[in-house]
């Protein structure tokens, strides 16, 4: 049994009709369904994660609701065979931080089909600096290669790169060896984003222009792009002919005004990436890949932000309003 009947959390519901955010204690008993008990070591700060924890994201499905979609940790108790106590394990996806308490907590209790055992040459920390917003990296990395996207084919299009996902994918690529061009609306990130890969930076303006033509000159040889909206168009008709871009964001916005001229003409490919229902085989399977081959040569180096429960809600505004560079780590023992 746990040593532990409750654990200190940061919660998010309503609290005599008002929505709230606090930190409290909590019973393990109402920690959700699932047949392992984690100590959690770090979890991080996701754009899902600001969605989550404020009322006008309509994210939260269950209240009070533990937010925090993703996590990492040590297993305390458990009755899955496959993760014994000692394990150390990652969780994310599914409907953790959502409609299943997550990682916002010293303790997560989450089922043994939703875990990942931590791979070698990988710790807790180092997993959290990936995150979600890492994994959404590599899946977009690995569907634009089994789309065709080869090293040496051309410069790879980075969108809201100082963002999660999209500064996992800058140092990804470069560790793969492409040419990764930036594209941010932060000019004073710029020499932040060459030291983690990039080899050159274009601006936000120039990604979210309203399109003049339905196609542009061909640029680009592939593209992660996390933005959507208006520079997910600008992509589509600046793309070589025949290239992909992994689309898994829409901090600028969920419409897409485009044209089939990119896909008739140029045989381009829309790869929609989804993190959170990824089958457990391939999320197991990514993550090995992200130990090893998609590691971005920054992790071992890069001095992660870490907060503890009560700085949350100022940084959970940050990602919403794009105020955040890189990842953020988030202690819950803190």
């Amino acid at each position: 049994m746990s040593k532990s009947s409750s654990t200190r959390a940061f919660t998010v519901g309503k609290v005599n009709d008002v929505w709230t955010q606090q930190i409290t204690e909590v019973s393990v008993n109402d920690l959700g369904e699932g047949d392992v008990l984690i100590a959690v070591e770090y979890s991080c700060i996701n754009y899902k994660d600001g969605l989550a924890t404020s009322e006008k994201g309509r994210v939260a499905r269950i209240d009070p609701l533990i937010a925090g979609v993703d996590l990492a940790g040590t297993v305390v108790e458990s009755s899955s065979p496959d993760f014994p106590v000692g394990t150390q394990v990652i969780a994310h996806g599914h409907d953790i931080g959502v409609a299943h308490n997550g990682g916002y907590s010293a303790l997560a209790r989450i089922p043994a089909q939703w875990l990942v055992a931590l791979p070698a040459g990988m710790t807790t920390r180092t997993a959290m600096m990936i995150g979600t917003a890492g994994f959404t990296a590599a899946l977009s990395i690995d569907a634009l290669e089994r789309s065709g996207l080869t090293v040496g084919s051309g410069p790879i299009l980075v969108t809201g790169a100082t963002g999660g996902v999209g500064s996992v994918a800058v140092g990804m690529l470069a560790a793969r060896g492409y040419e990764v061009v930036a594209s941010t609306g932060k000019a004073a990130s710029s020499d932040w984003l060459k030291s983690i890969g990039a080899s050159d930076i274009i601006l936000r303006e120039e990604t979210s222009a309203e399109a003049v033509k339905p196609l542009e000159r061909e640029r680009w040889a592939g593209s992660v792009d996390c933005v959507g909206g208006a520079t997910l168009a600008y992509v589509l008709r600046t793309l070589k002919y025949g290239a992909s871009v992994a689309a898994s964001g829409l901090t600028g916005g969920n419409g897409l005004a485009t044209t089939v001229l990119p896909f008739i003409l140029r045989g381009v490919n829309l790869l929609g990436i989804d993190s959170v229902q990824t089958p457990i085989a391939l999320r197991r399977a990514m993550w090995t890949r992200i130990a090893t081959d998609l590691r971005p040569s920054w992790l071992d180096t890069e001095q992660a932000q870490v907060i503890g429960l009560a700085e949350l809600p100022a940084q959970l505004e940050n990602i919403l309003a794009g105020k955040m560079q890189g990842r953020v780590l988030v202690d819950p023992n803190l």
